[in-house]
C-alpha cells in the first residue's frame, strides 16, 4: 500500500486520524462484534459479503449500514423477514435497492456507487427448479464482480435434450456453473462438451441416502471429467471462482 497519499490527506485535514487508519488497516469497525473488510475487493476482485444467517438481524443491520458508508455498495445473503425489517433503514438511505427474492439476497448502492465492468461471461445451468435459490446466489455474485452473466435452468440429466436445446446459451461462456442436487450428475455431463472451466454447485435437494447433498457433492468430486466442485450450498463461493476464472 501506497502511505504517501493518506498521510498527505491526514496532514491538508482532509482525512481524520481514524480515517486514515481504517485506510492502513482495510477494515471498518462495527461496535464490538464485527470488522467489515473494506480492502478485499481491492485484494483479488471478490466483494466483501454480509451472510445474515446466523446473526441477530440489528447486527446485520449494523454492519450493512457501516458498509454501506464506506464503500457505497453492500451485499448482503440470507436474509430471513425478521432481518429483511431490520434493514429497512439502511435501504432508505440507498440511491437502489435490489431485492433477490428467490435468492434472499438484498444489494444497496449508493448513487456514488461505481459498478465494476469486465469482458467476463458467466453461465449458470441448475438440474432442476429447486436449484434455482442457490444458482441465484451464485449469479448475482458473479454479476456483482462485473461479469454478464447468462442463466439456464431446469435442465436436468432426467430429460438430458432440455440441456441439449440450450447449449447456444452457454457454449462460449468464459466460465460454468452447474448447480444441481440429488445425484449431482448435470456437472459431468457440461463439463465433458465445453472448453470453458465448469464449477459443480450441489445443493441440498433430494431425499434418501443423498440427503442434504451428499450425494450430489461426492458425485461431483467423483466425476471423470475436469471438474472444480464447491462445497454444498455454496452460491456465493461458486459466483466469485467463476467471475474470477472469467474475468482472468
Amino acid at each position: 500500500m501506497d502511505l504517501e497519499p493518506i498521510l498527505e490527506d491526514v496532514s491538508e485535514g482532509e482525512l481524520s486520524v481514524a480515517e486514515a487508519r481504517e485506510r492502513i488497516e482495510g477494515f471498518t469497525r462495527v461496535d464490538d462484534f464485527a470488522r467489515f473488510d473494506t480492502r478485499r475487493e481491492d485484494r483479488n476482485g471478490v466483494p466483501e459479503v454480509v451472510l445474515a444467517e446466523g446473526k441477530r438481524p440489528a447486527d446485520v443491520a449494523s454492519i450493512a449500514e457501516q458498509a454501506i458508508e464506506k464503500e457505497d455498495r453492500v451485499i448482503i445473503t440470507r436474509i430471513d423477514e425478521e432481518t429483511k425489517t431490520a434493514l429497512e433503514d439502511v435501504q432508505s438511505s440507498a440511491a437502489e435497492v435490489e431485492w433477490i427474492e428467490q435468492a434472499q439476497i438484498m444489494v444497496l448502492r449508493t448513487s456514488e456507487y461505481e459498478p465494476p465492468v469486465t469482458d467476463g461471461t458467466v453461465a449458470v445451468l441448475t438440474g432442476g427448479t429447486s436449484d434455482i435459490p442457490v444458482a441465484e446466489e451464485a449469479a448475482v455474485t458473479a454479476r456483482e464482480m462485473g461479469c454478464e452473466v447468462e442463466t439456464i435452468y431446469d435442465v436436468g440429466v432426467a430429460g438430458i435434450h432440455r440441456m441439449f436445446a440450450e447449449r447456444h446459451q452457454f457454449d462460449d461462456a468464459d466460465c460454468i456453473i452447474v448447480a444441481a442436487g440429488r445425484e449431482g450428475a448435470l456437472p459431468t455431463v457440461v463439463a465433458g462438451m465445453v472448453d470453458a472451466p465448469v464449477i459443480g454447485l450441489p445443493v441440498s435437494i433430494g431425499y434418501g441416502a443423498g440427503a442434504d447433498g451428499k450425494a450430489a457433492l461426492l458425485g461431483m468430486l467423483q466425476s471423470c471429467t475436469v471438474l472444480s466442485v464447491v462445497n454444498i450450498d455454496a452460491g456465493f463461493v461458486a459466483g466469485a471462482q467463476a467471475a474470477q476464472a472469467a474475468r482472468g
